[in-house]
């Protein structure tokens, strides 16, 4: 039972996975070095320090929340 389920896991991510994800990366630098001013470049890692910063305020307010309830 547990082989079938891990292994159907493993296929549903597969299947849900795209391949072609990195073709992406070569046209935004090619969009990014042909601006001479750099602004589309300064939003783009702004966008990603965003992204970036996301997950860790997340995690950080739930073992916030996890540490108060563990108090009381």
């Amino acid at each position: 039972m547990y082989t079938k389920r891990t292994i159907f896991i493993l296929i549903a991510m597969l299947i849900v996975v795209p391949f072609d994800a990195e073709a992406q990366c070569a046209m935004c630098r090619a969009v990014l070095e042909s601006e001479s001013s750099g602004k589309a470049a300064e939003g783009i890692n702004n966008g990603i320090v965003y992204l970036m910063a996301i997950p860790y305020v997340l995690v950080a307010g739930l073992f916030y929340f996890i540490y108060r309830k563990m108090r009381t």
